[in-house]
Protein backbone atom coordinates (compact mmCIF):
# COMPACT_ATOMS: atom_id res chain seq x y z
CA UNK A 1 0.00 0.00 0.00
CA UNK A 2 1.55 3.57 -0.82
CA UNK A 3 0.20 6.96 -1.18
CA UNK A 4 0.66 9.17 -4.24
CA UNK A 5 4.21 9.84 -3.91
CA UNK A 6 5.62 6.53 -3.66
CA UNK A 7 5.52 6.15 0.57
CA UNK A 8 4.75 3.16 2.38
CA UNK A 9 0.81 3.62 3.71
CA UNK A 10 0.14 2.41 7.07
CA UNK A 11 -3.01 1.90 9.31
CA UNK A 12 -2.32 5.07 11.60
CA UNK A 13 -1.05 7.79 9.26
CA UNK A 14 -2.62 11.21 9.33
CA UNK A 15 -3.37 11.79 5.77
CA UNK A 16 -4.61 14.76 3.27
CA UNK A 17 -7.00 12.77 0.66
CA UNK A 18 -6.60 14.98 -2.97
CA UNK A 19 -9.34 14.38 -5.84
CA UNK A 20 -8.09 12.33 -8.71
CA UNK A 21 -6.43 15.69 -10.47
CA UNK A 22 -4.76 16.88 -7.24
CA UNK A 23 -6.92 20.30 -7.61
CA UNK A 24 -8.75 19.89 -4.17
CA UNK A 25 -8.51 18.43 -0.85
CA UNK A 26 -11.39 16.04 -0.25
CA UNK A 27 -10.55 14.86 3.29
CA UNK A 28 -7.92 15.21 6.10
CA UNK A 29 -7.97 12.46 8.50
CA UNK A 30 -6.29 9.27 9.57
CA UNK A 31 -5.96 6.27 7.75
CA UNK A 32 -7.57 3.63 9.00
CA UNK A 33 -8.88 -0.42 7.61
CA UNK A 34 -6.67 -0.21 5.01
CA UNK A 35 -5.59 -3.86 3.79
CA UNK A 36 -2.31 -4.97 1.83
CA UNK A 37 -2.56 -5.73 -1.42
CA UNK A 38 -4.23 -2.34 -3.47
CA UNK A 39 -3.69 1.05 -3.87
CA UNK A 40 -7.07 1.90 -5.38
CA UNK A 41 -10.49 2.25 -3.16
CA UNK A 42 -8.41 0.72 0.11
CA UNK A 43 -9.26 1.64 3.46
CA UNK A 44 -10.78 4.75 5.04
CA UNK A 45 -10.68 8.32 6.58
CA UNK A 46 -11.38 8.98 9.71
CA UNK A 47 -12.06 12.31 9.29
CA UNK A 48 -10.78 15.26 11.21
CA UNK A 49 -12.92 18.41 12.43
CA UNK A 50 -12.58 20.95 14.89
CA UNK A 51 -14.80 23.76 14.00
CA UNK A 52 -13.58 26.43 16.42
CA UNK A 53 -9.84 25.59 15.64
CA UNK A 54 -7.73 28.41 15.66
CA UNK A 55 -5.31 29.10 12.88
CA UNK A 56 -1.53 30.45 12.85
CA UNK A 57 -1.40 31.55 9.22
CA UNK A 58 2.49 31.23 8.72
CA UNK A 59 1.66 27.66 9.46
CA UNK A 60 -1.47 27.55 6.49
CA UNK A 61 -1.61 27.01 2.64
CA UNK A 62 -4.26 27.86 0.37
CA UNK A 63 -5.77 25.05 -1.24
CA UNK A 64 -4.83 26.21 -4.82
CA UNK A 65 -1.15 26.76 -3.56
CA UNK A 66 -1.16 23.00 -2.35
CA UNK A 67 -2.58 22.38 -5.74
CA UNK A 68 0.23 23.98 -7.06
CA UNK A 69 2.98 22.23 -5.33
CA UNK A 70 1.88 18.68 -5.88
CA UNK A 71 1.49 19.67 -9.26
CA UNK A 72 4.74 20.97 -9.87
CA UNK A 73 5.89 17.72 -8.14
CA UNK A 74 4.37 15.68 -10.48
CA UNK A 75 1.77 14.58 -7.86
CA UNK A 76 -1.74 15.62 -9.53
CA UNK A 77 -2.06 12.67 -11.59
CA UNK A 78 -2.35 9.25 -10.29
CA UNK A 79 0.09 6.50 -10.80
CA UNK A 80 -0.81 3.61 -13.17
CA UNK A 81 -2.75 0.78 -11.81
CA UNK A 82 -1.43 -2.49 -10.74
Amino acid sequence: MHYRNGREAKNGDSIVHINHDGTSVCAIGYLVEAQPGNDYCNGRIAQIQSPGASACLCDCLHMDDLAKLLKEKGLDKRPAGK
